[in-house]
């Protein structure tokens, strides 16, 4: 089931937050809000792939382990896909080993946030990913 999408305001880019736990998913949103983006929702990997085409998609959020699909694998098929390759990813988890951190990164994700999120690093993330 699709959590509530956020209208999108055409003046603003949107930033894709893929997580299935309703209230990280709402203060993450809150975080990108304060950014000064529109926060669009998902609790559903392969939902993600079709929001991120129908939208101005800035950033995806990503979180690793969802109840459908793998974040890991949802990032893959967006690395492969010729028109997203280079919409900027941050992966979100509660898995903070060296090696998850690692395996993330390598699978093509342009930074890696352990949970709870700080908000003073995910703002410098999107305004340094955003601005590339």
């Amino acid at each position: 089931m699709e959590m509530g999408r956020i209208p999108v305001h055409m003046s603003q880019r949107s930033i894709i937050i893929v997580e299935d736990q309703a209230e990280v998913a709402e203060m993450l949103a809150e975080m990108v809000r304060v950014c000064g983006y529109n926060a669009v929702t998902c609790d559903i990997s392969q939902t993600a792939l079709g929001l991120i085409a129908e939208h101005d998609t800035a950033i995806v959020l990503l979180d690793i382990m969802m109840p459908d699909v793998s974040g890991i694998e949802i990032l893959t098929t967006l690395r492969q896909d010729v028109t997203h390759t280079q919409i900027p990813v941050i992966l979100i988890s509660a898995l903070s080993l060296p090696m998850d951190i690692h395996n993330g990164l390598a699978a093509g994700a342009n930074a890696y946030l352990t949970k709870p999120v700080n908000f003073q690093e995910l703002k410098r993330l999107i305004e340094q990913l955003a601005n590339q």
